[in-house]
């Protein structure tokens, strides 16, 4: 049953079209139909922007303070550290292989690993500063350990990618494993604030009377 009006149903759909995608571009790839796995591929490409923020804006439906009034911009923020985690494996996967560091495949991933994790940074500042009172399970106990190694492990990639020249091409890969760190930082660390923020009384009744600024 499709039910557009619930998250989980439709992620449900999106992640089984989404892995039948994937498959069948694998399996045409492996017999040759290279412009068919490329039209495959695309369509799963364009589902993984939909399944990326999937987790966000399941958080985001439930009655967690924290996660509740972060509904508009958690999706996007989980889909920015998708891109950015899941570019940062791909171009650390290439590199492994021997692929060159000036390999336009291999610009194009660092790109976006470098454009999503600064997407990601800026909209967690921004839900942050909105969230006023609900947002104290993000400024204290785990939750604010884990948000400032993702936000320390950010920035120092970004610097790293942006001294890619002096530094050589190993600063640069160096960034992309900062990036997959902060991802995973960030994830966890928004769990972390939805515990501290299930237990927090004055903020479920600010969030139930739609105040908490």
């Amino acid at each position: 049953v499709v039910k557009p009006r619930s998250p989980m149903s439709m992620g449900a759909w999106c992640l089984t079209l989404f892995g039948n995608l994937m498959g069948a571009a694998v399996a045409a790839d492996l017999t040759g139909r290279r412009r068919l796995a490329r039209g495959l591929g695309a369509g799963a490409a364009a589902l993984g922007v939909y399944l990326g923020s999937y987790t966000g804006v399941l958080l985001g439906s439930t009655a967690v303070p924290v996660w509740a009034r972060s509904r508009l911009l958690l999706g996007p923020i989980f889909a920015a550290t998708a891109t950015a985690t899941g570019a940062a494996a791909s171009r650390l996967a290439l590199v492994a292989t021997g692929v060159p560091e000036g390999h336009p495949t291999s610009v194009a991933l660092g790109r976006v690993e470098t454009g999503a994790i600064a997407a990601e940074l800026t909209l967690s500042q921004l839900n942050q500063r909105r969230l006023g009172r609900i947002g104290q399970a993000l400024r204290q106990g785990r939750a604010r350990e884990l948000f400032a190694v993702a936000k320390g492990a950010a920035a120092a990639g970004l610097a790293l990618r942006l001294l890619r020249r002096r530094l050589g091409p190993g600063s640069h890969n160096v960034a992309s494993v900062l990036y997959l760190g902060a991802g995973l930082a960030f994830r966890y660390a928004w769990v972390a604030a939805g515990r501290d923020s299930a237990r927090d009384d004055e903020a479920a009744a600010l969030t139930a009377r739609g105040k908490g600024r």
